[in-house]
C-alpha cells in the first residue's frame, strides 16, 4: 500500500504553519511535478535520439536498408524486456527501479552518440529499448500511485509531459543541428539534464513497494488477466494508429497529398500538436463523460480522421483528418493504463506491462503492415484499413466491463 506518513507528518511535527489541508496538498502537487518530470526525462531521451537519426546514418555511411535493420535493435530490447519490467517493479519499487532506469537510460542514449560502427549502434539501441521499457513501466506505476492519491484522473496529463518532451527534443535537436554539435555531444547535455531532474525530483516519488497479490504471480510466467488483454487488444488499435502516423504521415504527405516543399511536416506536425494538446485536456473530458464515452468517441475520431485524410487527399482536409486522430489516440492508451493500475488481482506494474505488452506490438507490426498493403494496394488504402481500428475500439470498449 501507499505510505501516506508523508502527508500526515505535515499535520503532526508542525513544520509548517500553514494549515494540514493546505500542507497535504502542497505536497501533492509537488509529487505530480516531480513524477511528469520523469515522464518529460523519459521523452527528451526518446526525442533526442529520433532528432539525430539522418546525421548518425549519414556518419556511419548506413544504406536505408542497413539503418532499417539496425533500427530493429530498438523495439528487440523492449521486448525481451516486458516480461521482466513488472516483476522488477513489483520486487523493488517503482520508484528505485525509476530512478534506475532514467538514469541508465539517459547513459544509453550518450553511449548511442559514441558508436563508430553499425554493430555498436545497434547495441546501444538494444540497451537503449531494454532500458526504455523498464522506465516505461516504472515511470507508468508511479503515474497510477499519483493518480490514487488525487483520487481523480490525471494520467492524461503525465503522458502529456512525454509528448511535451517530445517537442522540446525536436526543438533541442535544431538548436544542436544549427551549432554544429554532434550527436554525442547533443546527447551528453541532454543525458545532463535529465540526470538534473533526477536530482531534483527523485526524493518525492512515492516510495511504495507492492507485494504481489496471489501466490501465482510469484511466478516469472503466470495466465493473464483477461480483462487486461482486453484493455491490451485496444491499445494495440490504438498504437498501430499512433504508429503508422509517426512513421508514414509524411510521406503521405508527399506522396499522395502531394504537398510542396516544407509542407510535408504538416501532417505529422498537425497530428502531434493535436496529440499532446488532447492528452493535458483529456482529463477533464474523462471525469466530465466518463471513460468509456471518451474512448469510443477517441475511436470514432481515429477511423473518422483518416477516412477524411483517405477520401480527401488534399492539404486542408488531410491536416484536418491527421488532427482529428491526434485528437483519437490522445486519450486511450494513458486511460488504459489507469485501468489497469487499479487491477484488483495484479500489482500495477505487473498489470501495465501485460497491458503495454499487448499494445506495443501495435506500434510495432502497424507500420511494416501498412507497407506491406501499401505496395500491393497503394498508400490510400493502407491507411483506410487502418482506420477500421477505430471502428473496432468503439466497438470492444461497449462491451468491456471493466471500463466505465
Amino acid at each position: 500500500m501507499i505510505d501516506l506518513n508523508f502527508i500526515y507528518r505535515f499535520k503532526t511535527e508542525g513544520k509548517l504553519k500553514k494549515s494540514y489541508k493546505k500542507a497535504k496538498t502542497s505536497y501533492l502537487r509537488r509529487i505530480r511535478w516531480a513524477v511528469s518530470a520523469f515522464y518529460f526525462g523519459m521523452g527528451l531521451c526518446f526525442a533526442t535520439w529520433a532528432s539525430r537519426i539522418p546525421d548518425i546514418k549519414m556518419a556511419l555511411h548506413l544504406s536505408d536498408a542497413d539503418l532499417g535493420t539496425i533500427l530493429f535493435a530498438l523495439p528487440v530490447g523492449q521486448l525481451m524486456m516486458m516480461p521482466f519490467s513488472g516483476k522488477l517493479v513489483t520486487r523493488f519499487g517503482s520508484h528505485r527501479i525509476g530512478v534506475f532506469s532514467l538514469l541508465m537510460y539517459a547513459f544509453s542514449l550518450t553511449n548511442i552518440g559514441l558508436a563508430t560502427n553499425a554493430w555498436q549502434l545497434g547495441f546501444g539501441l538494444f540497451l537503449f529499448g531494454l532500458f526504455g521499457n523498464m522506465n516505461n513501466i516504472a515511470i507508468n506505476t508511479q503515474g497510477v500511485y499519483t493518480e490514487k492519491l488525487y483520487k481523480k484522473t490525471i494520467m492524461a496529463s503525465f503522458h502529456g509531459m512525454w509528448s511535451f518532451a517530445g517537442f522540446t527534443g525536436a526543438l533541442i535537436g535544431l538548436g544542436m543541428l544549427a551549432f554544429n554539435f554532434s550527436p554525442y555531444h547533443h546527447f551528453l547535455i541532454v543525458g545532463l539534464v535529465v540526470m538534473t531532474l533526477i536530482a531534483f525530483n527523485y526524493k518525492f516519488l512515492i516510495k511504495a513497494k507492492e507485494r504481489p497479490k496471489t501466490v501465482e504471480s510469484n511466478k516469472l510466467f503466470t495466465k493473464p488477466d483477461s480483462a487486461l488483454i482486453w484493455l491490451g487488444v485496444i491499445g494495440f488499435g490504438c498504437m498501430a494508429s499512433e504508429g503508422i502516423m509517426f512513421d508514414w504521415s509524411g510521406l503521405y504527405f508527399k506522396d499522395v497529398v502531394k504537398a510542396p516543399g516544407s509542407l510535408i511536416i504538416l501532417g505529422y506536425t498537425s497530428f502531434m500538436v493535436m496529440m499532446a494538446s488532447g492528452r493535458f485536456l483529456g482529463d477533464e473530458l474523462i471525469q466530465r463523460f466518463g471513460r468509456k464515452k471518451v474512448i469510443q468517441t477517441s475511436g470514432i475520431m481515429i477511423s473518422t480522421g483518416l477516412f477524411t485524410a483517405v477520401i480527401f487527399p488534399y492539404l486542408v482536409p488531410s491536416m484536418l483528418g491527421f488532427m482529428l486522430v491526434g485528437l483519437g489516440v490522445s486519450t486511450i492508451v494513458p486511460t488504459l493504463y489507469s485501468l489497469a493500475g487499479k487491477n484488483t488481482t495484479v500489482p500495477p506494474g505487473e498489470a501495465l506491462t501485460i497491458v503495454s505488452s499487448v499494445s506495443f506490438l501495435g506500434f510495432l507490426m502497424g507500420p511494416p503492415v501498412i507497407g506491406y498493403i501499401a505496395e500491393l494496394f497503394g498508400l490510400r488504402f493502407s491507411f483506410a484499413f487502418i482506420g477500421i481500428f477505430g471502428i473496432l475500439i468503439a466497438l470492444m470498449v461497449s462491451r468491456i466491463k471493466a471500463i466505465r
